[in-house]
């Protein structure tokens, strides 16, 4: 006994080890994008792009008639009563069980603060009052990274729910990274709610979900079992959207509640594979995503930045547009009316009021203006000049529109975005390289890193 006893807690030490590198990768990812000063969603934000910050865990819901086994098998997987077991409804509402630093229940509003990402779950009337999180301190397995969502247990017939349970579960289905489907052989494991809750949630989440025969142990012999899942397996398939190839549905039971001996092969572990497996994927897909999303942030300030110079270049060119029309509207109702009075007025006039010098430099300058004076006969003269100011009036409203400027980003504003790209590139991007080799390090040798 006592040396199964050291085996036991010689395999938890070992999962205890390799959970502890999972859990920092993952709580790291996620603290490099809710960090309040330069993490990755602020930083997105700033720049019109919404991301969200990956979960610590995974999530894993588990559907079922009621009395199929799945409080029993949270208990058996935690290795500690966290969820109460029995024939009648004990599961009412739905029950999260998470590990923590101690162990305690939270009801209500306290679990929906827990979770922040499960509030759309307030749409749902009724379904608040009827949220628990049982918090256990408990490391054995993987549970350290996994939440399990226990929901009420579905039967037909008269039975009344205090909320839209259909709606709450399939919509808790779209969060959830595994979809655990109890069969109880001894039930109502073909009862219409849980078949059309099941078709649904298959329909859009059919590579997640996975179906188990519980409580094997109890379906009688061999052949009974085997009658059993055949039963089951055909009323599945007669529905479209589980009519599938390649269904699987392996026997599991909980051995501690197996009072004797069974012949019935148990593939439990195969539930604990499951779940490990989906944890690394998760993993490499959050690091994955940490890198795609930093290629994003920096895209964006590289398209910001090079923007923000075509508008400087872009300002310079309709700035010397707006001068040169502005000039141009000014210098034109100025010429010709100073054309117009040179030529209109006597040299006398002219020699006493500007001087000998003046009107001398006054004739060689605008004697195109006079010559073009000349040539227009008098009657037109004033026609002209409206002419010309209604032109100048032309040119400076060019000038207004031409000289518009587009919208530039201030020398802190461009520092500020010079330093989150550093910060994301050889920071964010340089960390999410170490994790990922810290990852590698768990099966790798280290000399082929």
């Amino acid at each position: 006994m006592s040396g199964k006893l050291k085996q036991r807690n010689a395999a938890n030490s070992s999962d205890a080890s390799t959970t502890t590198v999972n859990e920092k990768i993952l709580k790291e990812c996620h603290s490099l994008y809710i960090e309040s000063e330069k993490g990755l969603v602020k930083t997105a934000k700033d720049l019109g792009l919404n991301l969200l910050a990956p979960r610590k865990k995974i999530t894993v819901l588990l559907i079922g008639n009621h009395s199929a086994g799945k409080s029993s098998f949270i208990n058996w997987y935690v290795e500690e009563h966290v969820q109460r077991t029995g024939v009648a409804i004990e599961t009412q509402g739905f029950t999260f069980v998470t590990s923590g630093r101690k162990r305690e229940s939270l009801t209500g509003n306290a679990t929906l603060h827990l979770y922040p990402h499960f509030e759309p779950l307030r749409q749902t009337e009724g379904v608040t009052d009827y949220l628990t999180t049982e918090i256990s301190t408990s490391k054995q397995k993987k549970f350290s990274l996994v939440t399990f969502v226990d929901t009420p247990g579905l039967v037909d017939g008269d039975m009344k729910y205090p909320f839209d349970v259909n709606q709450a579960i399939l919509w808790l289905g779209d969060l959830a990274d595994l979809i655990f489907v109890f069969f109880d052989p001894i039930g109502q494991a073909l009862c219409k709610r849980t078949l059309n809750v099941v078709e649904e949630l298959s329909a859009k989440h059919a590579d997640r979900m996975r179906f188990y025969l519980s409580k094997a142990d109890e379906a009688g012999h061999e052949s009974d079992r085997q009658r059993v899942m055949m039963q089951i397996v055909q009323e599945l398939c007669k529905r479209p959207g589980l009519n599938r190839t390649g269904f699987d549905m392996p026997t599991i039971f909980v051995p501690s509640q197996s009072s004797k001996a069974s012949r019935c092969a148990n593939q439990i572990e195969e539930v604990c594979k499951d779940i490990e497996k989906t944890i690394n994927q998760t993993i490499q897909n959050t690091l994955n995503s940490l890198e795609k999303d930093c290629d994003k942030v920096i895209s964006l300030i590289d398209e910001k930045v090079n923007q923000d110079n075509l508008n400087s270049s872009y300002n310079f060119s309709a700035t010397s547009k707006g001068i040169f029309l502005t000039i141009l509207g000014v210098l034109l109702p100025v010429l010709l009316l100073v054309g117009f009075l040179a030529s209109s007025a006597s040299e006398q006039i002219l020699e006493s009021t500007l001087g000998d010098s003046m009107t001398a430099t006054l004739n060689t300058y605008m004697a195109p203006v006079k010559v073009l004076w000349a040539n227009i006969p008098s009657d037109y003269h004033w026609h002209v000049l409206a002419v010309c100011l209604l032109l100048s009036l032309v040119f400076l409203g060019l000038a207004k529109y031409m000289s518009r400027l587009r919208p530039r980003l201030t020398r802190k504003q461009r520092r500020s975005l010079a330093d989150q790209r550093v910060y994301v590139h050889d920071v964010i991007k340089s960390r999410k390289q170490g994790l990922y080799s810290e990852y590698l390090k768990q099966s790798v040798a280290d000399h082929d890193l």
